[in-house]
């Protein structure tokens, strides 16, 4: 069947009405854990690791501010690419579909930028290489996040949206046990997260019915040109405000989350001055990851059967800040335990729940792809920019109280922001 054949209900542009398999789910949930491993452990473990090794001081500040310096410099380029690798695959014409080539290049980009990251022993190579990964990442999850727009029906994305989050969860803790336990040297722990998310990607790149542009539907975007993708990133505020509160909270509720989590093996190490931080954040870990997938699953369900997205959010945010300010207040390992029960209902209920909302509020069916990168800058910006943020909290507050507080405060604002929504309930 050409593209031009294809019936109406599979056209490019139809609102999704058919219910995905639990097959199509899983398989969706592996390329995430894939790529969640290939992002969040090498900001949680590897890449502090080797940046301190690569600067040997007695000042672990040095090390520390390094490190968020690389993060903000691989963020710059995630930031300016999401919207427009979105543009790009609304635009793509190939007989694989608009989205498939965009997530098999990313999965290929990061996997590559990782192995190369191993071998690396100057700053230089580290943020060159690490910006690759990022880069990746930008074009798989740009391209996957507009895959749920384009099949997933909206009654259903709270759960299938819930299982971006739990590969999260399971991404950080199963990383972590291979970086550290199996695979213990940097380069082999950098090897090992590159095959993963290569193959777990394999399965997904095969059961996605990803549907052509026709003709018709591509000459309603216009010609390609540098001019058009540039001009078609702007999203008016004033014509779709929901848009933009969406985007505004996203922002606060990721940095809150992201400046505290990337700084948690330096605190463990230096502030609560733990025995074992890395076998700590492991555990810490492990709790969190339990408590994210029950409560992303559960209550991405839940906002389906209930129709209603932001409260979700706003008790996630409320969740993040508590935890946020109790290590603020009261740091010690009993309360980053609670403190990690609390991030975790926080997290899982947020990715579940806020990923359906923000597919409900896109301005256009024909600019999904190029919406939700402009979306996803607010979940990959954080993370960038927050190991340098994090680090410049401590060095201005002189302790990690003021980066718990600064969490805190982000994380409750942005929850508080997710209320001006009226589009969605």
């Amino acid at each position: 069947m050409t593209a031009d054949a294809t019936p109406a209900t599979l056209t490019a542009y139809a609102e999704p009405t058919r219910p995905v398999r639990a097959g199509w789910i899983a398989a969706f949930a592996g390329v995430w854990l894939g790529l969640w491993m290939a992002q969040l452990v090498p900001v949680q473990v590897l890449l502090p690791l080797q940046i301190a090794a690569q600067h040997a001081s007695d000042d672990w500040l040095v090390s520390l501010v390094t490190y968020g310096l690389v993060s903000a410099v691989a963020g710059t380029f995630v930031v300016i690419a999401y919207p427009i690798v979105g543009a790009l695959s609304d635009r793509t014409r190939s007989r694989f579909g608009r989205r498939r080539p965009w997530i098999f290049g990313g999965v290929v980009l990061a996997a590559v930028g990782l192995a190369l990251l191993g071998v690396q022993t100057e700053t230089l190579g580290t943020v060159t290489m690490w910006t690759a990964v990022m880069m990746g990442f930008c074009m798989a999850s740009a391209a996957l996040t507009a895959v749920m727009a384009d099949r997933v029906p909206a009654g259903q994305r709270g759960l299938v949206s819930g299982w971006i989050s739990a590969p999260n969860a399971i991404g950080i803790l199963l990383g972590i046990v291979l970086v550290t336990a199996v695979f213990t040297t940097t380069a082999s722990g950098y090897l090992a997260l590159a095959v993963c998310c290569v193959g777990l990607a394999v399965p997904f790149l095969l059961v996605l019915r990803d549907v052509p542009l026709t003709t018709s539907e591509a000459a309603l975007l216009g010609p390609l040109t540098v001019r058009t993708i540039l001009s078609s990133i702007w999203v008016d505020p004033r014509r779709h405000p929901d848009f933009a509160w969406t985007v505004a909270s996203r922002v606060l509720i990721n940095l809150g989350n992201a400046i505290a989590t990337t700084m948690l093996l330096y605190f463990f190490t230096f502030a609560l001055r733990v025995a074992d931080p890395t076998g700590f954040l492991v555990f810490t870990t492990v709790i969190y990851m339990v408590v994210t997938i029950v409560a992303s699953v559960a209550l991405g369900k839940l906002s389906d059967v209930v129709q209603r997205r932001r409260v979700f959010v706003l008790a996630s945010g409320v969740a993040q800040a508590v935890s946020a300010l109790l290590l603020a207040v009261a740091p010690a390992e009993s309360t980053a335990v609670i403190g990690a029960v609390l991030l975790g209902l926080g997290q899982g209920c947020f990715f579940a729940v806020d990923q359906a909302l923000a597919t409900q509020v896109l301005p256009s069916a024909e600019t999904r792809g190029k919406d939700v990168g402009i979306m996803n800058i607010a979940l990959a910006g954080p993370q960038a920019f927050g190991p340098l943020l994090g680090a410049g909290a401590v060095v201005l507050f002189g302790g990690f109280s003021g980066l718990f507080l600064a969490s805190g405060l982000a994380g409750l604002l942005g929850s508080v922001i997710i209320m001006r929504v009226r589009s969605v309930r």
